[in-house]
């Protein structure tokens, strides 16, 4: 199986059960400023939160994972749904980045036919995240199926500037992810940090930002500090995972993730870093300590 297919059937199943449809929430309530966004509980010694993706350790039931990954000095396990913050919150840890049960990376907002479909489950996702206290939300371009990149930012850019604006008034962030398109997610549209920053930009909502994942964005175009530094106003959250393969951050790949780090803390970041690989060894949760302390800095 391969790793994108492990990703989206993992995503895909977080959820207990399918979430019921509800309507679009008012956005009469209104008001100039936006609430600034939560920022993480700052971990001992580290400059920003650090966070673990749910579905490279599903192999360990929820509370046991929150049991285990706590002592590291981690705060969030990330990419989980809403029926299972409470059992992160039982644990005092939290959710960066939340996930709606239903999700698609390859059906997104880059199809206008779509927007209404994507906006009614987002919009709830985004209460739910207010409601509870977690910070932001995670939303996909989708493939392009043959469309023009600048018509793919239009049509993204129409179809999130509602949810955008929602987001403001509750004071979460919403984030689209940069994948790659190469080795995991073939056609993918959100493929490049410039095509990227050129939505953010479109937006132009304060809550709309990237999450640039390092591993994929390593694979699509290489030049991660200089990225990071130049574009560091345009990105909302982090991911990390070594290359090649997607597993530990250590000195068997290409990257190297201390420097990395320190670009990313020295540019004033204030959010989340979440470890995103897939562990080879045995010993996973070794593996996952590991990389915490490559990233503390």
């Amino acid at each position: 199986m391969s790793k994108s297919t492990t990703r989206r059937t993992a995503m895909k199943n977080i959820a207990l059960g399918t979430a019921t449809a509800l309507a679009l929430p008012s956005l009469r309530a209104s008001s100039a400023t936006a609430p600034a966004i939560r920022n993480p509980q700052s971990t001992i010694g580290n400059r920003f939160g650090n966070s673990v993706c749910r579905w490279c350790f599903n192999d360990f039931k929820l509370e046991e994972l929150c049991e285990q990954v706590k002592p590291m000095g981690i705060t969030s396990i990330e990419l989980t749904t809403p029926d299972e913050w409470p059992i992160l919150k039982k644990y005092g840890l939290t959710c960066a980045l939340g996930a709606h049960p239903n999700q698609s990376l390859t059906e997104g907002y880059n199809q206008p036919g779509l927007h209404s479909m994507l906006n009614e489950r987002y919009f709830d996702l985004a209460k739910k995240a207010a409601d509870a206290g977690i910070p932001t939300i995670i939303v996909f371009s989708g493939n392009r199926k043959g469309l023009d990149d600048k018509l793919g930012v239009d049509f993204c850019a129409k179809g999130l500037e509602p949810l955008a604006k929602y987001a403001e008034k509750l004071g979460v962030q919403v984030v689209m992810e940069l994948l790659n398109s190469k080795v995991n997610h073939p056609d993918y549209q959100c493929d490049h940090t410039p095509w990227g920053v050129e939505l953010v930009e479109k937006v132009g909502s304060p809550n709309f930002k990237l999450l640039y994942d390092i591993y994929h964005m390593q694979i699509m175009e290489g030049d991660v500090i200089a990225t990071i530094k130049k574009h560091q106003d345009h990105i909302g959250h982090y991911h990390t995972a070594g290359v090649p393969g997607r597993n530990e951050i250590d000195e068997t790949q290409e990257l190297y993730y201390p420097a990395i780090m320190r670009a990313i803390a020295d540019t004033g970041f204030k959010g989340y870093v979440a470890q995103e690989f897939i562990p080879k060894g045995a010993d996973k949760m070794a593996a996952l300590r590991k990389g915490v302390e490559i990233c503390t800095v």
